[in-house]
């Protein structure tokens, strides 16, 4: 494995931001890991990178320590706030960074595939802040890292630079590269990860394939006035199939017909339900990520 996780805990003073996360990052597979703000996505990419140290558990990179020096070269990393030298020209970092590698990428493709060659001369500081994530990306890139951690890459970007992004992004995965991603844009995750770990409050929610996550099966989706939790069981119980529940809405795993739905509608005339909307098709990444972790503001 690439990255291995076991038991990860880490504390800010009461407040568990890990609560013992297991995670295993497979070699030349990009895992997308999902989760609300504060669900603990960037403290674990963090540790990853030796920038804060685990009240618990173990963490390997590449079979080492995240400490150790042999993985500056291995590893690339890109964050939220991404660490740039704000005086520098972009250039000038970008040029720094390669000659600490072997074998860098070559600058000049890789500025211009990331929209970046009128930039290169302009401070950090003064380049807008889509423009800083895309200097951000190239230094992670620039080494050509075995492992490529990246918190939210796409994360105040314009549709075309997302684009160019993601693009980069497949290409790299397709190339063998091991990659870490977090975002809050499910459909960038459904889209490019083989593998999809939802996060929430410390903990693993769920994890797997996003097909296996949003399930192969059509379903009814149904939006409703009431507590969904409480109505699920007696729903349930009435049609025999699985229903799950979130806040405000109801969801049967079961293929939709006229029968079925008639029997939902003469349901929640009998419980005085007031259904709000009712959908059907397949869930979405979207919909999994609230099922499992609510759909309260953070």
């Amino acid at each position: 494995m690439s990255l291995v996780a076991s038991g990860l805990v880490v504390r800010y003073g009461q407040h568990e931001a890990l609560a013992g996360v297991d995670l295993a990052l497979e070699p030349g597979r990009l895992t997308a890991l999902l989760g609300p703000n504060g669900a603990g996505k960037t403290t674990l990419v963090e540790c990853a990178v030796a920038l804060r140290r685990p009240d618990a558990g173990t963490l390997r990179v590449l079979d080492r320590s995240p400490d150790d020096p042999a993985l500056r070269t291995r590893v690339g990393v890109m964050l939220q706030d991404g660490g740039l030298p704000l005086a520098a020209p972009a250039g000038q970092v970008l040029r720094h960074l390669a000659a600490l590698h072997a074998r860098p990428r070559d600058l000049g493709e890789l500025t211009e595939r990331l929209g970046l060659t009128r930039v290169l001369r302009t401070s950090v500081r003064r380049l807008s802040g889509g423009e800083r994530q895309r200097v951000a990306l190239a230094a992670a890139l620039v080494g050509r890292p075995e492992v490529l951690l990246l918190d939210e890459p796409t994360a105040g970007l314009d549709p075309q630079a997302r684009l160019a992004v993601r693009e980069l992004v497949g290409e790299l995965r397709a190339d063998g590269t091991t990659i870490l991603l977090t975002t809050h844009l499910t459909e960038e995750a459904a889209a490019l990860a083989d593998h999809v770990v939802v996060l929430d409050s410390g903990l693993v929610r769920a994890a797997g394939s996003p097909a296996s996550l949003m399930g192969a099966e059509q379903g009814l989706r149904i939006g409703i006035a009431g507590n969904a939790e409480v109505l699920r069981a007696d729903l349930q119980r009435l049609l025999k199939v699985p229903v799950l529940a979130s806040a405000g809405l109801l969801e049967l795993r079961a293929t939709p017909t006229p029968a079925l739905l008639h029997k939902v509608t003469g349901w929640a005339l009998q419980h005085d339900v007031q259904i709000l909307e009712v959908a059907v098709g397949h869930r979405t990444l979207e919909e999994v990520v609230l099922t499992l972790t609510g759909r309260s503001l953070r």
